[in-house]
């Protein structure tokens, strides 16, 4: 309200001018403003004088006064609310020195604060109080003092009082008062179709305030730099700036810290009941008599026992009195019945087992079998049964028959305790984690691929097989598209694309640098292909004629029945196809030997002449076997030694191939081989299988498996060494790719270290149960390329 209290509480000495009679009934003023100063504190903002002094005064200015009370003074008030702290001190300066050295003795304090109070309410706060009285918005009787009667041409009424009618779009400046919105915790989309978002506190509508367009707000977005600190209320219809200490809780909260900054979640304990002991009483109180003098109640429960001794009704026992001996007593005792000490091996009887509640008569509904669980119950025998009843429900325990077990359990009982071993024997304490061989970290083991590098995409159809020539920069893979690619290892890019009738099932470079030879099985015949266009003129040049040679043995040729050599058509001969093998059975594999002359094939569905050698320079084809143990899976010539493996459905086994015997026989122990590899130093030997088990053998130690590895969830495909690096790796139809650490030492002493380091997940996509299909390492780099089910090759870096 713009009426600000300028009366002085303190009593003021001056002698006021006589303008108006002093009434004896400003003794009521006096009291009514020591109360209403007295109550500052309880209104809070404003203290407004409304004294019945004020109206009797303003009888006769109400004629004057009428056409200024029926408007409300907004100027008055607005100049009232903007008056400066500079003009109140000047005002009140001005009252402190009127009121200096002007009280007299013998003058009484009541007529010093009426003249006081007659000086300062001048006709400007008398007509300013008549409007606001007359305009109905201030109660003239607030603050009045209850104890008296109120005005007679008072119309309020002091116990119930009646309040103007508020105007929500009423523009003053008790508008910008808060309205708290009534409407409680609700949904506030029930108010879209209403043009009033909810009611105040004296249940008038809330009018939604007035918003713009999209336009609009992002305008008043633009131009407000603090719109990022705002939210939206969505009960008052508005955006509010939220504070510094709301914007601190948010950002607490979003760190998933506690909003309260001031809170220790880690304050000491607070012991209520303390846990020390006490030296000094809890209490001061000194200590009841009664303690300190004999009890009259055990007094006389000592005369009654004496009493009964002296009347010969307890007999008090004499010295040397021996107690008579019991009825029962332990047979097997010694004649002196002392208890014997335990023996220091002796082992106390097992106690029994707990009932349970499915013993009892009562049990719980869970507890009772169905009709199913006794069928099966009735049908397992006695000692496959885990309990020897079936619990059972009783209305009461009288109604609960004979325990038909029971002495058959308490023989069982007598017999477990007679059959239980009397010696005890000491438990081994042995860390388990001692008994794990001490691995080392995969950080110390590196270089090793972990991630991928390159993606080859080009083929339509699975790739199976791949394989890096021994310079390292191509790339070649065979797929069931009835294609073989070449690629360019660095980049990706697909060098050359050879088209063959058949489905591809193995492709492998030599490994003589000085000849550029690719062996491509597919179907019945194998192809020799010669890249013109990856390889110098010279190279080239070489190798066509490394690869014509055997054709000047026509005879040699003719003369073998296995296989047949023949010249490739002209249009093959473009393609760069340059010699094919025909066999009787489809090729399965195709593997060189470390020189580059020789190359063997595996033909699984030809019996014993499955395992063929064929000799490039004379174009000729032997027959190592005249009988094959078993369905022949891989093969493999030893890298420096003429050794020869053979890897049928169980069985690996070792051939000297200038002895022409069997070296030895490795059991693997699985069902089914699908893979196999030899170290580079010759000494050790990997095999992969179908019922997911990778065994790790060692030539120099046993013909059983040194470890046997089971990483994959599904069939391995293919295993593989590196040639320069203790590594090796494992592929299989779950799309994983696992890369293992194996070091070789030199020592005989000293085992092969080996330890899992990385695992390549969902390196291929699975296609019909089918997943990665082969893995190579690359000659000189630690990297892995990998082919799959899903059309894919990549390379590990």
């Amino acid at each position: 309200m713009p009426i600000a209290r300028k009366k002085a509480a303190k009593p003021a000495a001056t002698p006021a001018p006589a303008k108006k009679a002093v009434a004896p009934k400003s003794k009521k003023r006096t009291v009514q403003e020591a109360q209403r100063d007295e109550s500052d504190d309880e209104f809070g903002q404003v203290a407004i004088d409304m004294n019945s002094d004020d109206e009797e005064d303003m009888d006769g200015d109400d004629e004057s006064d009428d056409a200024e009370a029926n408007e409300f003074p907004e100027e008055d008030a607005e100049e009232g609310q903007d008056m400066s702290a500079a003009d109140i001190e000047e005002d009140e300066d001005e009252e402190d020195e009127d009121s200096e050295g002007s009280y007299m003795d013998g003058d009484s304090l009541v007529d010093s604060q009426e003249e006081n109070d007659d000086d300062d309410d001048d006709e400007e706060n008398d007509s300013d109080l008549d409007e606001l009285i007359n305009g109905g918005i201030i109660d003239p009787n607030f603050g009045h003092n209850l104890n008296e009667p109120l005005a007679p041409e008072s119309d309020y009424n002091p116990i119930k009082r009646e309040y103007p009618e508020i105007d929500p779009v009423y523009d003053s400046d008790s508008s910008t008062e808060e309205n708290d919105n009534t409407v409680g915790d609700i949904p506030m989309h029930w108010y879209d179709d209403y043009p009033h978002i909810g009611y105040d506190v004296d249940g008038k509508k809330i009018m939604r305030p007035a918003t713009g367009d999209e336009l609009d707000k992002f305008l008043s977005t633009m131009d407000d730099p603090d719109s990022w600190l705002s939210a939206h209320n969505y009960k008052e219809g508005q955006d509010i700036k939220l504070t510094s200490e709301e914007l601190e809780i948010i950002r607490r909260l979003e760190g998933n810290r506690i909003p309260d900054a001031d809170f220790n979640p880690y304050e000491d304990q607070v012991e209520f009941f303390t846990s020390k002991t006490e030296i000094m009483p809890l209490s001061a109180a000194p200590e009841p008599k009664r303690r300190f003098i004999p009890s009259k109640h055990e007094a006389k429960r000592i005369m009654k026992i004496v009493r009964a001794i002296r009347d010969g009704r307890i007999v008090p026992r004499k010295s040397g009195y021996v107690p008579p001996k019991p009825k029962y007593y332990n047979l097997w005792n010694d004649a002196e019945d002392k208890p014997r000490e335990e023996h220091v091996m002796h082992i106390t009887a097992p106690k029994m087992k707990l009932p349970t509640h499915d013993e009892s008569y009562n049990p719980p509904a869970e507890y009772l079998p169905t009709e199913q669980e006794i069928q099966e119950w009735n049908d397992l025998d006695k000692e496959d049964r885990p309990k020897n009843y079936l619990p059972q429900k009783y209305n009461a325990l009288r109604n609960v028959p004979g325990y038909g077990q029971f002495i058959q359990e308490r023989f069982e009982r007598c017999l477990d305790l007679y059959l239980a071993p009397r010696v005890r024997k000491n438990r081994l304490n042995i860390d388990p984690e001692s008994l794990i061989p001490k691995l080392p970290s995969p950080r110390d083991l590196q270089p090793f691929p972990t991630r991928m590098a390159i993606e080859y995409l080009g083929h339509e159809g699975r790739v199976r097989s791949i394989s890096v020539d021994p310079s390292g920069l191509w790339l070649a893979s065979g797929s069931e598209d009835k294609t073989v690619r070449v690629w360019e290892v660095a980049t990706g890019r697909c060098m050359a694309t050879y088209v063959v009738d058949e489905l591809v099932t193995s492709v492998s470079w030599g490994p003589n640098k000085e000849v550029a030879v690719l062996a491509v099985a597919c179907g019945y015949k194998v192809g020799l292909i010669l890249p013109e266009k990856l390889f110098s003129p010279e190279l080239t040049l070489h190798s066509e004629e490394y690869l014509k040679a055997g054709f000047a043995n026509v005879a040699a040729t003719e003369a073998n029945a296995k296989a047949s050599w023949k010249q490739p058509t002209p249009a093959e001969f473009e393609q760069g196809i340059r010699v094919w093998v025909h066999l009787q059975k489809p090729v399965k594999q195709v593997t060189w030997h470390r020189k580059g002359d020789y190359f063997a094939t595996v033909a699984p569905d030809a019996n014993n002449s499955a395992v063929l050698i064929h000799q490039l320079t004379k174009h000729q084809t032997q027959q190592p076997f005249k009988k094959t143990k078993g369905a022949v899976q891989r093969v493999m010539f030893h890298p420096t030694k003429p050794m020869f493996f053979v890897a049928t459905q169980r069985y690996v086994r070792q051939y000297n191939l200038q002895r022409q015997e069997l070296v030895k026989t490795m059991m693997t122990g699985v069902q089914w081989i699908s893979s196999l590899d030899v170290h580079p130093a010759g000494d050790n030997l990997i095999i992969g299988s179908y019922d997911k088990r990778l065994c790790w053998f060692d030539l120099d130690l046993s013909s059983k498996p040194y470890k046997t590895l089971r990483y994959h969830a599904q069939a391995i495909r293919s295993v593989a060494y590196h040639k320069r690096y203790p590594l090796f790796a494992s592929c299989a139809d779950d799309g994983n790719v696992q890369i293992f650490h194996g070091m070789v030492y030199n020592d005989l002493l000293q085992n092969p270290l080996i330890v899992p380091v990385k695992i390549l997940k969902n390196v291929h996509q699975r296609v019909e149960a089918l997943g990665a299909l082969c893995v190579e390492w690359h000659p000189t780099q630690p990297w892995l390329i990998s082919s799959g089910a899903d059309h894919t090759i990549k390379l590990f870096s």
